[in-house]
């Protein structure tokens, strides 16, 4: 019996290290030499899996308005964000190629990595209340951890293989496969609805908030009742429904509300390491688990693909110009990014990497794509903006901007409409968000049905071509890999 490749090898081989039903099923065996998880401990390893804790992948960035590629031999000395430099999915992805995007043979890491982790969540949440050892908190909390870790893995994946939400589609939208087993079996599974998939998380986050997070936890990587809130008000947020958004991220605020001041830290030469402390006492950027505004830490998968990999496009450029005052500096544009040169050499006699006229991605620090007090920060603002107070919305612009914008000057609220508001809002989210995994990419399509948003992308490589992407199209959204589909007759979209 086969079986089914919604799931990859990965998850079936941790299956066996397990010695669950899963793998046993199909192959009708009891797997000899391997330890079946009953006591607590055993499911608290399986929560401490270092895979946990990466997720996504760079690739959905190469759709959005953010990157810039160039035509080969554009810099003599300097080829890493050429267009023909790049993978067949990356060109496939930045020229909106209609069809797969992975080539045959090549899997794709969002989807595979995603379901091994949910099989690994689904392990722990259909048994470890029933486990021995450990404390009935222990147990407890332990459960509510895999329903905020398997929540999110949902949200990523309805949200970048389908339609965006849309309560009057929802219903017969195509959202993902729901699997909320751990056993793999050779059974097919079908295609949930948008609608099924929310409804899912939904359930998830507030079973998890209500009666199992713990109000602290040890560690960024676990989630307490903070994260939580944050987590909510994202999954409203994307829904549209702003007033439940904006409670939950106030709720959010109050349990955590900490910044870092960018203000504090200078980029240096190098790439690892390269960000410091301003006062030179060697202190380097916080690592993402030790940051202070990171409420939940989740690490974005590839980003050698990324870093020093792609440039960033104008029209990016011109958001960090938005809004600043005539003296300000965005910290975010001058620790992350490199302007027409960057020197990764810290050993004398290397010439400096150059590429006049462009500014290059290379941040080289992990980036955090869980949740954090600036994004909780935002989805306050913008909901402020819609269906709340405009000078609360101003106020939380300030207080991020604060700790971003040397020289930074207040709003005056008199100045300023709620729809002006609202579009400084969506401006500092794509500043603080630039290349952080899906966060542009949902933006644009939640806000494309906006008509004053409503935005066609336009990519170009020099001579290599020019390529558009209209509000709307539905090549915003990834398809199904042809792997699983192989195994899995489930309907597509047409992209």
């Amino acid at each position: 019996m086969k079986y089914n490749r919604i799931f990859t090898a990965t998850a079936c081989s941790l299956s066996l290290l397990m010695g669950l039903s899963s793998c046993d099923d199909w192959l009708d065996i009891q797997p000899k030499g391997f330890t079946i998880p009953e006591k607590y401990t055993d499911y608290e390893l399986l929560m401490n899996d270092q895979s946990l804790y990466r997720a996504l992948d760079v690739y959905p960035s190469m759709i959005t308005d953010d990157v810039q590629f160039v035509a080969k031999g554009t810099f003599s000395n300097f080829d890493l964000f050429e267009y023909y430099n790049k993978s067949e999915h990356f060109k496939n992805l930045y020229s909106f190629e209609h069809g797969q995007v992975f080539t045959p043979g090549n899997s794709d890491n969002i989807w595979e990595n995603a379901y091994a982790n949910i099989f690994t969540y689904n392990a722990v949440i259909n048994n470890v209340l029933s486990s021995t050892g450990g404390t009935d908190f222990e147990r407890r909390k332990l459960y509510g951890e895999a329903l905020v870790g398997r929540a999110f893995e949902y949200l990523n994946l309805v949200n970048l293989y389908a339609n965006h939400y849309d309560p009057a589609t929802a219903a017969s939208d195509y959202g993902v496969p729901l699997v909320l087993s751990e056993a793999i079996t050779g059974e097919q599974y079908p295609r949930a609805s948008v609608a099924q998939v929310y409804g899912q998380i939904e359930s998830d986050l507030r079973n998890a908030v209500d009666n199992y997070l713990a109000e602290t936890t040890a560690t960024t990587f676990d989630p307490n009742k903070s994260v939580g809130f944050a987590f909510l008000s994202r999954m409203y947020l994307y829904m549209g429904k702003y007033d439940d958004a904006l409670t939950n991220a106030n709720s959010s605020l109050k349990l955590n509300d900490a910044l870092l001041d960018y203000k504090n830290y200078k980029a240096t030469i190098g790439q690892w390491g390269r960000l410091v402390a301003a006062d030179d006492s060697g202190e380097e950027f916080p690592d993402e688990h030790k940051n202070i505004e990171n409420v939940y830490t989740r690490v974005l998968n590839g980003t050698s693909y990324i870093f020093k990999s792609v440039a960033a496009s104008e029209d990016l450029l011109q958001t960090f110009a938005r809004n600043l005052p005539s003296d300000g500096e965005d910290m975010r544009l001058s620790l992350f990014f490199s302007k027409d040169e960057f020197n990764p050499y810290t050993r004398p006699g290397y010439e400096p990497n150059r590429f006049p006229g462009y500014t290059i991605f290379a941040p080289y620090i992990e980036m955090n794509i869980g949740f954090s007090t600036p994004e909780v920060l935002l989805i306050a603002a913008e909901c402020e903006a819609r269906v709340g107070d405009k000078d609360k919305a101003l106020g939380h612009l300030d207080k991020l901007r604060d700790m971003r914008i040397r020289n930074n000057v207040h709003f005056t609220p008199s100045d300023y409409t709620k729809e002006e508001v609202l579009k400084m809002v969506i401006d500092e989210r794509r500043k603080e968000f630039a290349f952080v995994g899906l966060t542009r990419l949902i933006d644009l399509k939640r806000l494309n049905r906006e008509s004053w948003f409503a935005k066609t992308i336009t990519h170009s490589a020099g001579s290599e071509g020019t390529w558009t992407l209209p509000a709307n199209d539905p090549r915003y959204i990834m398809p199904v890999p042809e792997n699983v589909l192989s195994f899995n007759n489930m309907p597509q979209y047409e992209r």
